[in-house]
This record gives structure tokens, sequence and C-alpha cells, in this order.
């Protein structure tokens, strides 16, 4: 399917993640009754109370909003990331310079070194989901960080560890060791009605305990990123309360008190609110969260189609310069469609449930499980709250006449199986590790890095990497602890698996070449 065409607009979408001078402005191009069996899930796992939004159909200015702050106030808190700066190093002898002094006039004892670069921090929210310590936040909010330090709203503060993260849906699950900590009780973010009240609760600009309104302003909306990943699950609460860097990961609640959505970008030329906020659904977040605490990694099901909404394929169309082979190809999908709203099957997947199911090309989803599909994006809405393995109904128009298909879901591997985590860094790489002694950094002519010690069957050795390496660079950042690679290693291991390689530079001390190493962890 070739490239959409698509008119550009003169905005970005911000992420709402709080960043200090060290890092500029972060931009982050980014619905039924089965959605209770989904909460109820969630609520299990994470030993929650379950409720279920409602309308809150009366007048604005008999809506109490100081209930719903006061009880979710506490179930938010701040989090800062400091992440230690990457550098560049061509080979070992890169960060050794001449001091000019010492090369003139013999002062000094062999160069000096380039000054560290200061660590990053950035900062964002999130949302006490357990009475244990379970944070759910963005996942753009904990990128990359080496260390995650999370602020209550009583001022206490925890060092937390990352659970897993799912960039697809921009979710991320961390935890702190505490116990009886306030939470917020989840919601159904199906149930909200476009005009109805919510709140935004977050840490904007590192001010804390901040608390914010609006009204929905649209369901299902997918944002122009101009991001080619194309396995993004975009269908956010669109609001019009007022959020801003430092507000992601935070909790959107209805007047009621209830979980509903995690905020996560604005709509802006600034970058700061100008009007527009969006927020993943807990029904996609709770998912997602509950998959990473009970497995480490998201369960993701696939119906197993390539998708057009059909408003895209009748603005397309409507564009005046659109080359001829390419109107030849959207008029010919429009010949087909007999209905104004839904996802039409573009082409299909390898290995395709919904091919399997009989499902044709030109069909248009109108509906799964009875619930209506107006987009591409409320079709991945919906597929995304199921697992590998679940079967659904979906609906679809051929030419006018309407079919239903029961779909069995699978994988991305195309089975049924749970995908489980690949484990610690040391299971993996199959290695020991030192870090160089004084007297070995002397030697070899370095200033840093860790020596392979004793290999079993792993990565390394299947890499062809033997026992007395010397690592000094991995995936552009310097190694200078064993502590600081397993980190790095365990920190791939829980995020997506298109991100999963290991590129390693080094050299063995008998001939001081540099040898390279290139290891994918997601095989």
């Amino acid at each position: 399917m070739k490239r959409m065409w698509k008119n550009v607009l003169g905005v970005t979408i911000v992420a709402a993640v709080s960043v200090g001078a060290a890092i500029g402005t972060s931009t982050y191009l980014i619905e039924k009754n089965e959605s209770k069996q989904a909460i109820s899930d969630l609520a299990q796992v994470f030993n929650q109370p379950i409720h279920y939004a409602g309308i809150n159909a009366a007048a604005a200015e008999n809506i109490d909003f100081t209930k719903a702050a006061e009880n979710t106030v506490h179930g938010v808190v701040h989090i800062m990331a400091t992440t230690t700066v990457k550098a560049q190093y061509a080979d070992r002898g890169e960060r050794q310079y001449v001091d000019p002094f010492e090369f003139f006039f013999g002062f000094g004892g062999g160069g000096f070194q380039r000054p560290d670069p200061q660590p990053r921090v950035g900062s964002g929210s999130g949302v006490i989901i357990s009475t244990d310590g379970y944070i759910i936040t963005n996942n753009h909010v904990i990128e990359g960080a080496d260390q995650l330090e999370v602020t209550l709203n009583d001022n206490r503060k925890f060092e937390a560890k990352l659970v897993g993260t799912d960039p697809q849906t921009d979710i991320a699950l961390i935890k702190i060791e505490a116990k009886d900590l306030p939470t917020i009780p989840f919601g159904d973010s199906e149930k909200l009605k476009v005009g109805e009240w919510v709140l935004a609760v977050g840490n904007p600009f590192n001010l804390t305990s901040t608390v914010t309104a609006g009204i929905v302003s649209a369901k299902g909306r997918s944002i122009s990123t101009g991001d080619r990943d194309k396995s993004k699950i975009e269908s956010f609460i669109q609001t019009d309360a007022a959020v801003n860097p430092g507000n992601s990961g935070g909790a959107l609640v209805n007047t009621k008190g209830e979980l509903v959505g995690i905020n996560t970008a604005i709509y802006s030329e600034t970058g700061n609110f100008a009007g527009y906020s969006f927020a993943v659904p807990i029904s996609i977040a709770g998912k997602v969260a509950s998959d990473l605490k009970q497995y480490g990694v998201v369960q993701r099901a696939m119906l197993g189609v390539m998708m057009i909404s059909v408003g895209d394929i009748m603005d397309v169309l409507s564009m005046p310069n659109l080359p001829e082979e390419s109107r030849k190809e959207y008029q010919a999908m429009k010949d087909k469609i007999k209905v104004s709203e839904g996802a039409y099957v573009s082409e299909f997947a390898e290995k395709s449930s919904a091919k399997a199911a009989g499902i044709e090309i030109g069909d248009v989803i109108i509906a799964v499980n009875g619930t209506p599909i107006k987009s591409s994006h409320a079709l991945q809405e919906q597929i995304s709250k199921y697992r590998p393995g679940d079967k659904v109904q979906v609906t679809v128009n051929r030419e006018g006449k309407e079919k239903t298909f029961n779909v069995e879901l699978k994988n991305a591997q195309g089975s049924t199986e749970v995908v489980k985590s690949k484990g610690n860094s040391a299971d993996v790489l199959g290695a020991a590790f030192e870090a160089l002694s004084n007297d070995k950094k002397r030697e070899y002519g370095v200033s840093y890095g860790v020596e392979v010690t004793g290999l079993l069957n792993g990565k390394m050795k299947q890499a062809g990497i033997r026992k007395g390496f010397v690592i000094l660079v991995v995936n552009d950042e310097k190694i200078s602890t064993p502590e600081q690679l397993e980190k790095m290693v365990d920190r791939l291991l829980k995020g997506s698996s298109d991100n999963q390689y290991l590129v390693i530079k080094g050299f063995y001390p008998e001939n001081g070449r540099t040898k390279i190493y290139a290891i994918d962890l997601a095989e």
C-alpha cells in the first residue's frame, strides 16, 4: 500500500514531560461491556476496588470538583528521571587528548581527560495503582533513565525500579518499595461521553499536586505525529483540561475521582498548553500495566490486517494534486465501500487470524463484539484490550452486506502462546564481568572498561566474544562497571523488541585491535 497523502499541520504534538536545562523540550509526535471484564482483570491483578464510571450529566454549576480532587491528588506522584549522557567514542584512544603545555614544556602525566557531561534530568507524573507501590506512567517519562526517584504527595521519596515498558502505547510500569499507599480506583474509559467533565491531576513545571478541569472534547482521537511506526496504538481521549510539561503520566479522572486515562501529550505550537490535551484510555493503559506485572511483556493480540480508515480514503481522493496512479488505487477502494465509517481491510499479515476466519481484502470492519468501529484507530483500541487466544466477533460490510466472523486472535508470531520475558542480563548474556583495575588501565592505556572473565552459553558466546575481551563502549555509552552494563541490558529487555540490540566495542589485550560485535537480544 503506497504512503497515504496528508496535509501537514503547522503544529506539534508535545509530550507533557518537564525537562532540566541539560535537555531541550522533548517532542513526542504522538469503547462496551467487554471493557468491564478488562477493568475487572486489572483490578484483580493490582488488588484494586472496581468502579465503573457513569454519565455525569449534572450541569457544570452543580458539579463539586473538590471531592474528586481530594481523593486523587494523593494517588499521583512526581517522577524525576536521571539519564547519563551518552558520548561518542570511535575507539579506545579517543578520550585521550594531548595537553599543549605537556607537548611544548613537558608538563603533565600523559594527556588530559575531557570532562564527563552532566547527567540529564527530566520530570513527569505517575499514578499509584496498587497499595504496595506499582505506579503507571508514560514510557517517554522514564525512557533511557538510569535512576528514577518518586516523590509522593506527602513528600516522601523513594527510588523506583522499572518493571516494564510498552512504547507502542507509551505506557510504563514502575515499582517502589512501600506499603499502604493511596490509590485511585479504576473507572471505565469507554463509558465516557463527549462533553463530560474530567480532571487532570499531575505535576506541571514541577508544581506538585496540580488539578485542572475540562471536558472530554473527543474520543478515539489519533494524532498526526509524523512517526512512521504504524504499530503504535493511538486512540486518545481528547480534553481541554490544561496539561503542561510535567503532566505526562498523570491521572485523568472523572468527577467521581475514578481513573479513566493517563495524560500523555498536548497539541501546541509553543510547547505549552494551547487548548487540547490527550490521554491514553485506562482500557488500554490498564491492560498494558496488568500484562507488564504478570508477564514482564505485553501480550498483544493481532487481527492480522492492514487497514485504512474509510474517512482517510475519502480525504485522499479529495486532494487536487493526487498522482494518477494513487488516485486509481484509492478510487478502486472507494468503489467497494458502501458505508461512511469503519476500517477498510487493504492487506493481510503473513499469519492472519482475520484471513483464516474468512475476512477478505475490501471488507470494511464496522464492529468488534458489537462495539461500533468508526476508524482504524478505533479498531486498534478494541483489539488492544484482548490477549492472544481470545475470540472476538468481527462484523464487516462487504459491498453493502453485513457479515460476522468469529476470529481467534494471535500474537505477532502467529500463535496463541504467552510471550515470556527473556529474563535478566546475566541469563541472557551468559557472561561474568570485572571492572578494570588501575594497573590494567595503565597497562592497556585506557581510563575505563570491563573485562569478560567468564562465559557460559548465552548471547555473548554466540556472538563470538572470548574470555579476556575488554568492553569499552556499548550502544555509544562508555562502560566503567559491570553493574552499568547489566543495568543497560535489563532496561533493554524490558522495552520494545525493536530496540533490543547491543553494539559492543572493545579490544583483546593480546593484540590491542578494536573489535565490534552486534547482539540481537530479541532473537
